[in-house]
């Protein structure tokens, strides 16, 4: 019976655990294996709250630690990712946003760009998220602002567009220091806009309680098969379109 209780925040603990191997790859700009181990903490992150509402543990505690969890996998990972975007763009790039901006300076034998930190306020802007999310009592079948989970796949699919896709032209854009600084201001815009997203949570499966969960992942699927990584992007934009298409048919029937 404790087993049953504790499950889902063991399975929470496994997200962090995932996340926390995540921030050891980042830093290193192993951005592929550190992309492995988010997405296997936000399958948990997923999981860990069906098996509380199957086994009917809900718990305050689950919700703190749940939140926590995301904080690393989903919050700190992608700022470090655009923190060494932003590195490599700066040094690889010969457009330079001014002498301060521009050049690397050294800190404890650390050489990054001043410009690089402004990554960093996707780490900022997914603890304020999060801290809302833990005190709004609404969002439970739909979210307000861009879900932690998601931007961090958005964020994290631009070193893997990079690896593995190798287009030379999508990787001047991405490697291109207004892009990266723009892109940290949308996500930041994204995770604590006030706009409604729905959640991927079944409380049936009959699809026409769940017919836009369905059409967006039939579509989600279409979307990885013929793009490949640069899908993930794709499905962001799509995700919040769907959501304010939705909303909107809702309120004028």
């Amino acid at each position: 019976m404790a087993l049953k209780r504790h499950l889902p925040n063991i399975i929470t603990l496994l997200n962090l655990f995932s996340g926390s191997i995540a921030v050891l790859f980042a830093v290193q700009n192993n951005f592929v294996a550190a992309a492995l181990f988010v997405f296997l903490g936000i399958f948990f992150d997923f999981f860990d709250g069906l098996v509380a509402r199957k086994l009917n543990v809900q718990s305050p505690l689950g919700l703190q630690l749940d939140s926590l969890a995301d904080m690393v996998t989903s919050g700190l990972v992608p700022g470090i990712i655009m923190f060494k975007l932003i590195t490599l763009a700066t040094d690889s790039n010969t457009f330079m946003f001014g002498d301060e901006w521009g050049s690397a300076m050294h800190w404890i034998s650390i050489r990054f760009s001043p410009l690089a930190l402004i990554g960093l306020f996707i780490t900022l802007a997914s603890a304020y998220r999060l801290a809302k999310f833990n005190l709004d009592e609404d969002q439970q079948s739909s979210f307000t602002g861009l879900p932690t989970p998601a931007n961090a796949l958005l964020i994290i699919s631009l070193p893997l567009i990079m690896e593995f896709q190798n287009n030379n032209a999508i990787n001047a854009v991405i490697l291109n220091p207004w892009f990266l600084v723009i892109m940290t201001i949308l996500s930041c815009y994204l995770l604590n806009a006030n706009i409604k997203l729905f959640a991927l949570k079944f409380k049936d499966w009959s699809f026409k309680n769940n017919a836009v969960r369905y059409i967006f992942i039939i579509l989600c699927v279409l979307f990885i098969i013929l793009f490949k990584f640069v899908a993930i992007p794709i499905i962001i934009v799509f995700y919040v379109l769907l959501s304010l298409f939705s909303k909107t048919l809702t309120s004028t029937t």
